[in-house]
């Protein structure tokens, strides 16, 4: 069997898989639309923390949205993290209107810590929910979101709740790279099996982490994970390594986030994370290059210039991921012309692979909204895989 064909099979083989579990495992999946808010009174206090650096384009309608819940026991904490932009004017403004907004500022940030996670841990000290919600400041959320979620997590006598976001960007390649990355995360992750207990899978969406107080104390905060770049999926992972229950819903127009503006953010974006995955094992990176060359690029290639067998499984492959991309942009209600992205995502993945391994090495560490991180420190950190 020649080595093109050996590449034709994976691909087809990898693909054909993927396209069963992604979509048997979507079915499976609970969607947030179908619990009901939370019946009126008595309902357990929950303490939203929102971290923010350099927020001002998105925060401000992502408080609103917050603030106006109809869930009668929240309160609402804003970390801001050193921020240099209008941030702290917006949420100086927003607090005279809404006195419920409670606000703190950090000016440094300690040693042995990133931003984001020494932020939540800030913003939990002063939390006095039964129930901890971690979310990011430009996530908007229906106003029914929060009331439901509650409902869901005590009806399943839960511990800790996640909802996979709607992407709300408007830019046909982004939107395809956001499919390509999502679905790919899907895949990895399973959330349709988190549920499950004794398995590897877990999910933490930095969207939207509701747990219980007891068990955030339980299993240390981020005090363990203070130096991972991946706090929302590390914080989750070590929920379940713990033995608590965890749930995953799909939450569909109930928690709308704009994850990036444009493809060069999301390059900048991912660059903190990709690396961070195999737990900067340079080591690992051939085998990443290659997967992904092997399973989205060479179908392509195969169409055109193979002929036979080889192209035969191209084709097949090229076709099953195609339809997948494009029932994703129907799930999405974007444009079925967006499949066309899918074209040229691969390598832009390969790059983005690439230029995080390069960059983080040369720099020796990763640069997040404007500071920089010891890659020494972060090895520290547990390994983000399982």
């Amino acid at each position: 069997m020649s080595f093109p064909l050996i590449c034709a099979l994976c691909a087809f083989t990898v693909t054909l898989y993927a396209a069963f579990e992604l979509i048997l495992g979507l079915k499976k999946m609970a969607v947030l639309a179908d619990t009901g808010p939370c019946p009126g009174g008595g309902n357990p206090r929950v303490s939203v923390i929102v971290p923010a650096c350099n927020e001002e384009d998105n925060i401000e309608q992502g408080l609103l949205s917050l603030l106006s819940q109809q869930y009668e026991n929240l309160e609402v904490i804003v970390v801001n993290d050193r921020s240099t932009d209008s941030t702290a004017d917006i949420l100086l403004r927003l607090q005279k209107s809404y006195p419920q907004l409670v606000v703190y500022t950090v000016t440094d940030l300690p040693d042995g810590w990133m931003g984001k996670s020494h932020a939540l841990t800030l913003g939990a000290s002063y939390a006095t929910g039964e129930y901890l919600l971690f979310t990011d400041a430009d996530c908007m959320l229906e106003k029914t979101t929060i009331s439901r979620a509650i409902h869901f997590l005590k009806n399943r006598h839960a511990d800790h709740l996640t909802l996979i976001f709607q992407n709300c960007s408007h830019n046909w390649l982004l939107d395809c790279l956001i499919s390509d990355t999502g679905a790919g995360l899907l895949l990895m992750f399973k959330p349709w099996k988190v549920r499950e207990k004794g398995n590897r899978f877990f999910i933490g969406v930095g969207a939207f982490n509701l747990l219980k107080n007891s068990v955030y104390k339980a299993v240390g905060g981020h005090e363990k994970i203070k130096m991972h770049p991946i706090d929302d999926m590390m914080l989750a992972r070590t929920i379940k390594k713990h033995g608590f229950h965890q749930e995953c819903l799909l939450a569909g127009d109930y928690v709308k986030v704009p994850w990036y503006d444009s493809v060069t953010a999301m390059v900048s974006g991912l660059m903190k994370n990709m690396f961070a995955v195999v737990h900067y094992r340079l080591s690992a990176i051939p085998f990443l290059l290659a997967g992904v060359t092997i399973v989205s690029v060479f179908p392509l290639w195969g169409i055109f210039f193979a002929a036979g067998y080889v192209r035969f499984f191209c084709l097949a492959a090229f076709l099953i991921k195609t339809l997948l991309v494009w029932g994703g942009m129907r799930y999405q209600g974007l444009p079925s012309w967006y499949v066309v992205g899918s074209l040229f995502t691969p390598y832009i993945t390969l790059y983005i692979i690439v230029r995080a391994a390069v960059t983080t090495l040369v720099r020796g560490g990763i640069e997040w909204r404007g500071t920089v991180y010891s890659l020494e420190e972060m090895k520290k950190s547990e390994p983000f895989l399982f």
